[in-house]
């Protein structure tokens, strides 16, 4: 496989993922299986890890199935493996350590699309049922969130 074709695939499925995780959480996690999901709408939580954290080891699985079977980087799904691999690190880092601060390493960004990310994520856990949330996205924010995040830096930065 040529590196223009593993970059490509590995950026379409990570891009894709965004996608599949909005689906899955929206329609599965919100829907039959709630009852692992609903750990995570739980706060504080009292365990260090919830069992929602079992989506984690599906997700892990699948790419660590992939990248095994995967030639060493000759077939195509080898590379979906590292996409996959690729969103759920950047999702570990974005929703578990700087949302949720699960790990205490990275403090709250004042960054205007993080602090978006964040007031969004907030919108969706202000339901602790299964109905009525909204933004079960992960990278794409909604531009309200987005204009919000800049008046409000706009305000801290004119005080």
């Amino acid at each position: 496989m040529t590196t223009l074709a593993a970059v490509a695939v590995t950026t379409a499925t990570f891009l894709g993922m965004e996608f599949w995780a909005w689906f899955m959480h929206k329609f599965v996690q919100h829907g039959p299986l709630w009852f692992l999901h609903r750990s995570h709408h739980v706060r504080p939580s009292p365990r260090p890890f919830e069992h929602n954290d079992l989506f984690f080891l599906l997700y892990g699985g699948l790419s660590a199935a992939l990248i095994i079977t995967g030639d060493n980087g000759q077939r195509w799904w080898f590379w979906v493996g590292v996409g996959i691999a690729a969103y759920g690190t950047v999702y570990f880092f974005v929703h578990d350590v700087l949302i949720h601060g699960r790990l205490r390493f990275w403090r709250k960004s004042q960054n205007t699309y993080l602090r978006a990310l964040n007031m969004a994520h907030k919108m969706h856990h202000k339901t602790t049922g299964r109905d009525g949330s909204v933004e079960f996205g992960l990278l794409w924010v909604s531009p309200k969130y987005l204009e919000m995040a800049r008046r409000r830096k706009k305000t801290i930065n004119n005080e």
